[in-house]
Parts: C-alpha cells; sequence; structure tokens
C-alpha cells in the first residue's frame, strides 16, 4: 500500500482534472449528467484528508494535502509527511517526486492515465457504458453521487463513487478487489478560480535519482 496506492489516488485525481473535452452525447442520464458536471470544471483546488479503510472496517493510513488542476493538463498534488510525494504534469509528462527516497520519476501522461481505472474520466465518455455500469442518485436537494462499476472483472477497483455537493466535488470512494476502501474528501475548495502557471513546477534538490519511462 503505502507511496503506491496514494500515488494510483493522485493519478485518478489527476484524470478527473486534466482531462480533455468531454463528450456526452451517448449513454444513460447519470453518464451524459457527470460528464456536463466535469465539463464546467476550468480549474479546481483543495486541500484533502485522504483515509485507507480495510476489509474489517480499520483505518490503516490516513494522509493529508493539496491539489491544484487547471485545464487543459496542468496538475499538483502535494502528500504531507510522513508519506510526503509531489505529483505535477505540464500536460505531456507526470512527474513524480519522492523526498525521503530522494527519487523523481517522469511518466509521459497518455501512459500515466492510462494506468489508472479512471480512463473513463480522461474523455471518452461515448461508451461509457460499455465498459462501466453507471448509476446516479439525488440526495436532499444539493447533493448528487455517482457510482460506477466496472464490467471487467480485471478492473483495479470494484466500485468508484463520486459525491457532488451543489455541482462542487467534494468526495471520493473506491473500493478494490480486496475490499479496501479509500475515502478523499476535498476541503477549502476553489472552483474556477484563477491558478498561476507557476503552480505546476516541480522543484527537487540536485543529485536526486531521476527515471523515465523506458530507462
Amino acid at each position: 500500500m503505502g507511496r503506491s496506492f496514494v500515488k494510483c489516488l493522485a493519478t485518478l485525481v489527476m484524470a478527473v482534472f486534466i482531462a480533455g473535452p468531454l463528450s456526452a452525447s451517448e449513454g444513460s442520464d447519470s453518464a451524459n449528467e457527470l460528464a456536463s458536471l466535469l465539463k464546467g470544471y476550468e480549474s479546481y483546488q483543495a486541500d484533502f484528508i485522504q483515509i485507507v479503510v480495510n476489509e474489517n472496517g480499520n483505518k490503516v493510513q490516513e494522509t493529508r494535502g493539496s491539489l491544484k488542476a487547471k485545464r487543459p493538463g496542468l496538475f499538483y498534488w502535494e502528500t504531507s509527511a510522513p508519506l510526503s510525494q509531489f505529483i505535477v504534469s505540464n500536460g505531456e509528462t507526470v512527474e513524480v517526486y519522492d523526498p525521503d527516497l530522494e527519487q523523481v520519476t517522469i511518466h509521459n501522461l497518455d501512459d500515466r492515465v492510462q494506468s489508472t481505472p479512471a480512463l473513463l474520466l480522461s474523455g471518452e465518455v461515448d461508451n461509457l457504458e460499455d465498459t462501466y455500469r453507471v448509476s446516479g442518485r439525488q440526495i436532499g436537494d444539493n447533493t448528487r453521487e455517482f457510482t460506477l462499476e466496472p464490467r471487467s472483472p480485471d478492473s483495479l477497483f470494484t466500485s468508484l463513487r463520486l459525491t457532488f455537493f451543489k455541482g462542487e466535488l467534494q468526495e471520493m470512494r473506491m473500493q478494490d478487489s480486496l475490499a479496501q476502501l479509500s475515502v478523499l474528501s476535498f476541503d477549502r475548495i476553489r472552483l474556477n478560480e484563477p491558478v498561476e502557471a507557476g503552480a505546476f513546477t516541480l522543484d527537487y534538490p540536485e543529485g536526486v535519482d531521476i527515471i523515465r519511462d523506458g530507462a
């Protein structure tokens, strides 16, 4: 688990916000509604708390951090100690910096997004229901939930739930095949506010190990 799970979930969130134009011309009403919500996200900034719960309902990990995202293709994710980690995208590549390991890993953006269960949120939603069962429900006057269940038994997750309050993404819940649940809750949300371009750069000390795809 640890860093690899944090990295997986960070890239899941990244896929939501750095996606290209979303199309919603086909599919269920729930799929169309989800695409329309995400299409309106030009920028998103928030603090977050991530809690991982095992199959017995016991909390096994808690991390905190912040993220910034701006279309097209800009993303910044910072996780605080003790699992300190930085993930930055400039729209073409993704850099993952682990200070404790003194290591930076650089991936091509397309490869990075396609390796996550969030491919359905990367813009290709016309065939959404060929791969996922999508449902939505209204909670009160202002809260909307979308649950996505993969049809393939080989998926890395069994369900993904996105919760929106007044159109803002407030929470993500991902359940894996081992019945482990990860809950990502967002706070201090700033939707469609200006974000400086310099916020999407990653500074790391000289001498760190740099690993590139295919190297």
